[in-house]
């Protein structure tokens, strides 16, 4: 019986025909249950041997090769011995969980922690755990369940200690029914407080009255059971693998509904994870994006696909550090070093509606600018206001799109914040005025380290941040020391209230000289040039915890601050992971108490809830072809993870480009959400007007389509700020059912309409891209493609990247300028692409752009547009003054049939309209329709 297929016994006839079976597990432990009877995944099964694997043996971490001070510790640890026998380790590779935890580890040690050793001997197996749990290893039991107004309590406990440290033998489980769609569950210590994420989530007083999920307890074992209430699908399990829950070693394993899981970020992945023993490390670090390390945040959320379609969500609100193996039974193992264990469960069934659960509970993304989705360009070399000047000018001779300006370091006085060099920048303030009135904006990096080696009142951010105690602390009390770009710094401590006011103050004060319209916060893993500090860091249990995840530099404090430093909400060591989302917030608050507009704010570091405050890039990414398609699944995941203001060094940052691969980059730049093209001083310039004229020209065409399409973009906004939906979207979100779909991430779609399929290979003049079963529009020519589910080769030269409206949407798009301040009084148009069935919608929100809580206030317009029967009309939502003056011009009708004879448009024949038989596309123009009335077109 395979791990997908099993199901419950639902009443004595079915009790008594397994009734030797099941006579095995009552012997184990008696089963406490609510609403479901004894499954039958609690009876062992056997499962299929994975294909061949690699053989790197990934659960042995090789932070451990030199002899760390955890590992040392940890073998110290008493282990005991009493477990060990054939039976027990009578276990299938595919089903065996580590025992080994991230050591080199023998025979005799092994077997001291009463755990099995069996040595690989099938080179299919080679990378399955040589020393794994037996099924019989000591784990809690449930003592008690009692009903409460949300849900379910119990306490469990277990009688034998681990080999780790300060086990807490006795826990409290509450189990809340939350909504129909999400459950949540926490283990905790009922007697001593432990630390817990300090971001908000909502509260419930009562359980939810319907629910699409069954939840069953295992008393011994103790274990929770999820189960899809519609088929009795099991979606999570925890009694496959004991549980552990030391002061300093938390692990829980669940069974995994399918193999197909995505998430777990942020790593350099494909969309869909492995789960041929793939470990997953969340320690934020100053890291380029690459294989196998852990990278700038961490989003301990995935999302598994069912067979039918259907998908679900986990979501551990935890922000220690932990690693997340995963293994072909398949399984999944979360170990973490601190806080508690705080689960969410995600119903679905639809992978869309998965993510606005999800979003539920960690806020829904903020509403950005209009202009922040215009062209962004910045390098790390632009050494002073005429260069910067220059660059704007170059861009404008070259007729290239362009919305906002970046400095990179160079603009600091020695790279110290809140500065500026009075040398190479001494008209700074000038210079950002010229860009605002060439209708630009500006945007400048902050770091969150502050030079401390300044002369004691030469530096006033330092000095005011000293007395007003700030900064993180030493085990001494005095600023934690470490060293950034200005040389010694000491690190802002966002937890404290003390702090964001100053973080304010000194934002505040450099507005008043330099009028900036956004922040780009950096190096806020953090990011330390030492390693911890630059007296080094004490020896304690926060330096040298028993288990060290598998962080890149081996120990917590590599890259980074000593895990002891002290913070006023807790220790460095529990909060670190939260570091960049507590400096977003304070940067956040304090941009919209200085400019009284929508915040702009791109962050390097993420955690969940970031998206709420700000936006993020992946970091520095390498100038390659490889690196360029990473970026796809990047920006589709952090969509998920609720962060939709999300998009890639275009062109790349790190090594020398190429004219091709800028240019494809430039293409599917112009697709990420935010587009930024960016690169390290040490490289050869990559602005657009750097290029070949015939680049040139390439590059401006996407840049204009891109600008077209920033009404549509901007709706997308909108509905992530207003429901939680995502603004970029893998294939199998939109096509759930189409199995084809699942691992497809060389492909996305904006919203439910438009799909992208960019060029990612070079000397590439054609690309494979699938399309599910609809019927599909090129957007330049309305060519049709009616697929069953296919692929299909579409020509692709150099100054073409495929995109395709889906037949049923209707796209709001613009005329484009070089800025958006020009292009939103321009002409609107719209493209209709009927479906089969002759019916199209599409919806337009629109806005000032800029100012706060607009569609909270009510000051916004929303525009329905709706096909049917050969009649377009719209439907306003919501009207304001907003869309004063705008007026819609061109339609284009993608899928016409046949050629109309007439056009009534508000009840008036119009004779400006053609169509082309070929592509069977209608073309009405010069309508001068204001798009604040609503209208009525009908063709014959």
């Amino acid at each position: 019986m395979g791990p997908n297929g099993l199901s419950s016994v639902t009443n004595l006839r079915m009790a008594l025909k397994y009734g030797a079976i099941f006579l095995t597990v009552i012997l184990g432990g008696m089963i406490i249950y609510h609403n479901y009877s004894i499954p039958g995944f609690l009876i062992p099964s056997q499962y299929s041997y994975i294909d061949m694997i690699k053989r790197k043996l990934l659960w042995q971490s090789s932070n451990y090769k030199h002899g760390t001070k955890a590992s040392e510790k940890a073998t110290k640890l008493p282990f005991s011995k009493g477990y060990y026998n054939h039976s027990s380790c009578d276990i299938d590779f595919n089903r065996r969980f580590d025992c080994a935890f991230n050591e080199h580890i023998d025979l005799e040690k092994c077997q001291a922690r009463g755990c099995c050793w069996i040595p690989v001997v099938n080179a299919v197996n080679m990378t399955a755990p040589l020393c794994f749990m037996p099924s019989n290893y000591p784990t809690y039991n449930m003592d008690s369940l009692s009903p409460t107004k949300t849900g379910f309590t119990a306490i469990i406990s277990r009688s034998k200690n681990t080999f780790f440290p300060n086990d807490i033998r006795v826990l409290q489980l509450d189990v809340m029914y939350e909504a129909a769609g999400r459950l949540h569950f926490t283990l905790r210590d009922p007697m001593n407080k432990r630390y817990e994420v300090p971001i908000d989530v909502p509260k419930v007083n009562e359980k939810a009255s319907t629910q699409l999920y069954t939840v069953t307890f295992s008393s011994k074992p103790f274990g929770i059971i999820i189960q899809r209430k519609s088929n009795g699908l099991v979606l999570l399990n925890t009694t496959v693998a004991p549980l552990f829950y030391a002061d300093q070693f938390l692990q829980i394993s669940t069974s995994l509904a399918t193999r197909h899981i995505s998430g777990l970020g942020e790593h350099m992945t494909n969309l869909i994870l492995s789960v041929n023993w793939t470990r997953l490390t969340f320690w934020n670090r100053d890291q380029g994006p690459n294989p196998n390390s852990n990278l700038y945040g961490s989003h301990p959320f995935y999302m598994v696909r069912e067979d039918d379609g259907s998908a679900h969500g986990v979501f551990l609100l935890n922000s220690n550090a932990k690693d997340v193996l995963l293994q072909p039974t398949p399984a999944l193992t979360w170990r973490t070093i601190g806080g508690i264990l705080d689960f969410y469960v995600f119903l679905g069934p639809e992978p869309n509606t998965v993510i606005r659960q999800y979003m539920d509970v960690i806020g829904y993304p903020i509403m950005p600018p209009y202009w922040s989705l215009g062209f962004h360009l910045c390098r790390w070399g632009y050494w002073s206001t005429n260069i910067t000047r220059q660059v704007v000018e170059n861009m404008t001779r070259a007729y290239m799109p362009q919305d906002v300006q970046w400095n990179d370091l160079d603009y600091m006085d020695k790279k110290k914040d809140f500065t500026y060099n009075m040398q190479y920048f001494g008209d700074y303030a000038q210079m950002v005025k010229e860009f605002h009135q060439k209708g630009l904006k500006y945007v400048m990096i902050v770091d969150p380290g502050i030079s401390s080696a300044e002369t004691p009142g030469k530096y006033k951010p330092y000095d005011d941040g000293v007395k007003r105690g700030v900064f993180i602390k030493n085990e001494t009390g005095q600023p934690l020391i470490g060293q950034v770009w200005p040389g010694p710094t000491a690190f802002p401590d966002f937890t404290n209230p003390e702090t964001q006011v100053w973080w304010y103050d000194n934002i505040k004060a450099f507005h008043a000289q330099v009028p900036f319209d956004g922040m780009w916060i950096d190096m806020n893993e953090p990011s330390n040039f030492v390693v911890g500090a630059i007296g080094g860091c004490p020896d304690n249990n926060l330096e040298n915890p028993p288990y060290v995840p598998d962080v890149t530099g081996g120990y917590l404090k590599s890259r980074t601050l000593c895990a002891s430093g002290k913070q006023h909400l807790s220790t460095h060591y529990n909060l670190h992971n939260l570091y960049g989302l507590t400096e977003a917030i304070a940067s956040h608050d304090a941009l919209i108490k200085v400019r009284g507009k929508r915040p702009f704010i791109i962050s390097r570091s993420t955690f969940p809830s970031h998206g709420h405050y700000a936006g993020h890039w992946t970091g520095d990414i390498s100038s390659n072809w490889n690196y360029m398609y990473y970026t796809i699944p990047a920006i589709m995941l952090f969509n998920m993870y609720g962060v939709p203001l999300v998009g890639a060094d275009v062109c790349g940052f790190r090594g020398a480009t190429n004219e091709e691969l800028c240019i494809r980059w430039t293409q599917l730049g112009s697709f990420y959400p935010f587009m930024r093209n960016h690169n390290d001083w040490k490289e050869p310039s990559q602005e657009p007007y750097v290029f070949s004229e015939s680049a040139q020209s390439q590059m401006r065409e996407a840049l204009f389509t891109r600008y077209m399409l920033l009404p549509f973009l901007y709706t997308l906004f909108h509905k992530a700020h207003s429901t939680g939906a995502m603004v970029v979207r893998p294939l199998s979100f939109e096509f759930p059912q189409d199995q084809n779909t699942i691992s497809i991430d060389r492909q996305f779609m904006w919203g439910n309409a438009l799909l992208i399929t960019p060029v990612l290979t070079p000397k590439t003049v054609q690309v494979s891209g699938y399309f599910p079963p609809t019927t599909w529009y090129s957007l330049y020519d309305g060519s049709a493609i009616h697929s069953k589910g296919q692929y299909i080769i579409l020509q692709a030269p150099l100054d073409t990247i495929n995109v395709h409206l889906r037949g049923g949407c209707i796209l709001p798009v613009q005329e484009p300028s070089t800025t958006t301040a020009a292009s939103r009084g321009n002409l609107f148009g719209l493209i209709v692409a009927l479906s089969d069935q002759g019916i199209a919608r599409g919806e337009l929100f629109w806005d000032d752009g800029d100012s706060l809580l607009t569609y909270e206030n009510g000051d916004y317009c929303e525009i329905i547009f709706l096909a049917k029967e050969n009649v377009l009309f719209s439907e306003i939502i919501h009207l304001n003054n907003q869309i004063d003056g705008l007026k819609l011009n061109i339609i284009f009708v993608f899928g016409v049939p046949s050629a109309p004879k007439k056009v009534l448009v508000n009840e008036i024949w119009i004779t400006d309209f053609f169509y082309r038989m070929d592509t069977k596309v209608l073309t009405l123009q010069n309508l001068a329709l204001p798009l604040g009335e609503q209208f009525i077109i009908a063709w014959f």
